[in-house]
């Protein structure tokens, strides 16, 4: 199994208009053969002092994937490719986290 978490970061107050194009495109991806979860995730408002928060415009992807092969066809999919051009002026910064089981 492949984790993946992505740290995307809108332009200042676009979160929202950022997600609402990602959450357009959950159906198409949980779609995908080999996808096993993914969905945004932001902070927890006032949780505590063990919190680091990751911010206002920011927000996380969590996923996890069968293969590497299924990760790979996730990203070259044709509905990955219409997000990344609709969605490209309101991003700020992209990190992308590619995991395996310890």
């Amino acid at each position: 199994m492949i984790h993946v978490v992505a740290v995307i970061t809108a332009k200042p107050g676009q979160r929202e208009a950022l997600l609402s194009l990602f959450r357009a495109n959950m159906p198409a991806v949980l779609a995908e053969d080999g996808c096993i979860e993914y969905g945004p995730v932001v902070d927890r408002p006032l949780f505590g002092p063990a919190q680091t928060p990751i911010g206002p415009d920011t927000f996380m992807v969590i996923e996890k994937w069968a293969s590497p092969e299924a990760l790979k066809a996730h990203a070259a999919a044709p509905h990955m490719v219409a997000y990344g051009k609709a969605s490209r002026e309101l991003i700020a910064s992209r990190v992308i986290h590619v995991l395996e089981p310890a």
